[in-house]
């Protein structure tokens, strides 16, 4: 054997001898490996067992907890279920008292009942039996007459209807000449009447141009708003202007009532700015009431100048510059006071330049003179406008032919030169043109205000309204003090009271209105 075998055998051998030792190794290194895998296995499954533990107490105590809380909610239930029986059985025990009630006084009622039906078919037999010896004695008494006057009933009978035909022919001719001699006296009162009543109706229109304006809405829902809680805003409006505010079913309106004009006026525009800003309660109403009569104020000395400038009159002191634009919110006869008056300057300009006088002089006597109908107090009120007008006039620097012509121009006091006729005559032609002058204002009012105060005269009144231009009277009356029988009385005596201490154009109708009201509340 040559040593290349003798190398390769021993390579051999070193390889398998190395083999077996890296077998063993590996072997020991498995084991090793093995043991660490056991370890952690029961570690883990250890964890995993007290993790379970844990987990499945949680869910018991959930459990439990769930378990309370239903038994809480069920409890609870039983709880409101009981007490709604109890409620239940309560308005039982309520209603059967009341129809034990209610039974004892039905059998009461009943027992009653049967005793007045007894005492009516005991009275019934009573009657009977008069009413058969009543007709037993009147057939006596028609024998007896038929024997005294030997004729029959029938005969009798048709001799009386004979007479009574005469005697109702006779009678019925007589009226009936009576009543057409009535009518022909009655029948030119009669038309008067009608037409008069006719005239009147065309007053109304004025009347309410003059006495009222409408407020326009955007939406009913700011009527509301405008009462305001328990009608403070309301009310708080109506003191603080003086107006009557009418919020009814009108659609999108509100109505203002008042005789002043200017509050009316001031009425108006407060209430367009308060409806305009959102903000509607009492102190913000007395706030925006305030700025609109300074606001009016300033208006009236605008339309003042305006008006002096337009008709060329210069000079003119302030406060009756003030006066003149109050004009705008009066009305004399149904016509605007401004627009008279000025009506009155350029008539008596141009007649003055006819007559080759002042024309000037003549436009701001006929332009003043009516200012004494827009008084500053109450006191004024009692002296006539043209002394009124004439004595401003003289306060305030005025030419005393100026003054003359205002004071003269319904003949109070005597005419010192050609202007004051010219100023009456002027004026006299701007009321009496056609459509001028329709209504009598002041008497107008005056006869509304009579007609409720008659009314409020009697006792039960609890409200009176003067409608229709004064041609009705509605009398509202307490239905506690007033009954059916009393109201129609009642309308009786107002008309008559009215038609004795009244003087009106047509007829009043005299309307008595008694509600009655049952309330009752559910609980």
């Amino acid at each position: 054997m040559d040593s290349t075998a003798i190398g390769i055998i021993a390579v051999i051998v070193g390889l398998a001898i190395g083999f077996i030792i890296a077998k063993f190794l590996e072997k020991g290194k498995a084991s090793k490996i093995v043991l660490n895998a056991k370890k952690e296995a029961t570690r883990i499954i250890k964890d995993a067992n007290v993790e379970g533990e844990n987990i499945k107490k949680d869910k018991i105590f959930q459990a439990k907890e769930k378990f309370l809380e239903l038994k809480a909610e069920h409890e609870k239930v039983i709880i409101g279920k009981d007490k709604k029986i109890a409620e239940a059985e309560k308005r039982t025990r309520d209603k059967e008292s009341q129809i034990s009630s209610e039974l004892a006084k039905n059998k009461k009622l009943s027992d009653q009942l049967e005793e007045q039906l007894k005492e009516v078919e005991y009275k019934s037999e009573f009657f009977d039996k008069k009413q058969s010896e009543l007709d037993r004695l009147h057939k006596n008494q028609v024998q007896q007459l038929e024997v005294i006057s030997g004729l029959s009933a029938d005969e009798a009978k048709s001799q009386l209807l004979e007479s009574l035909k005469e005697t109702a022919k006779s009678d019925a001719m007589s009226y009936m000449q009576a009543t057409l001699e009535e009518a022909k006296l009655t029948a030119q009162q009669e038309a008067k009447k009608i037409i008069i009543n006719t005239i009147q109706r065309i007053g109304t229109e004025e009347a309410v141009e003059n006495c009222v304006s409408v407020f326009n809405l955007e939406s009913d829902d700011v009527k509301g708003r405008i009462i305001g809680r328990e009608g403070r805003n309301i009310r708080a409006l109506e003191a603080a202007t003086g107006v009557e505010i009418v919020v009814d079913d009108t659609p999108e309106a509100i109505i203002l009532s008042c005789f002043d004009s200017v509050r009316r006026e001031v009425a108006r525009l407060s209430l367009h700015k308060l409806v305009t800003d959102g903000r509607i309660h009492p102190a913000r109403i007395e706030e925006i009431v305030k700025k609109t009569e300074k606001q009016i104020e300033q208006e009236i000395v605008e339309i003042g100048k305006r008006t002096v400038i337009d008709l060329g009159i210069h000079g003119l002191h302030p406060e009756l510059i003030r006066a003149v634009g109050r004009m705008k919110y009066r009305s004399s006869y149904g016509q605007n006071l401004l627009q008279h008056s000025r009506e009155v300057a350029k008539l008596c300009g141009v007649m003055a330049a006819e007559l080759g006088l002042n024309t000037k002089m003549a436009k701001r006597a006929g332009l003043l003179h009516d200012i004494g109908k827009v008084p500053n107090s109450e006191a004024e009120m009692e002296t006539p406008h043209a002394i009124l007008g004439m004595q401003w006039a003289e306060k305030y620097g005025e030419k005393p032919e100026v003054c003359n012509a205002i004071g003269a121009h319904h003949d109070e006091i005597e005419m010192k030169n050609l202007i004051a006729p010219i100023v009456q005559v002027c004026d006299a032609i701007s009321g009496a043109r056609p459509g001028a002058r329709r209504q009598v204002l002041d008497s107008y009012i005056q006869r509304l205000k009579d007609l409720e105060d008659i009314a409020f005269g009697f006792g039960g009144v609890q409200k009176a309204y003067a409608i229709q231009a004064g041609r009705e009277l509605r009398v509202i009356v307490e239905s506690e003090k007033v009954t059916d029988d009393k109201a129609a009385e009642l309308s009786f005596e107002i008309s008559q009271k009215i038609q004795t201490d009244m003087t009106y154009p047509g007829q009043v109708k005299v309307t008595v209105i008694r509600e009655t009201r049952a309330v009752n509340v559910a609980k």
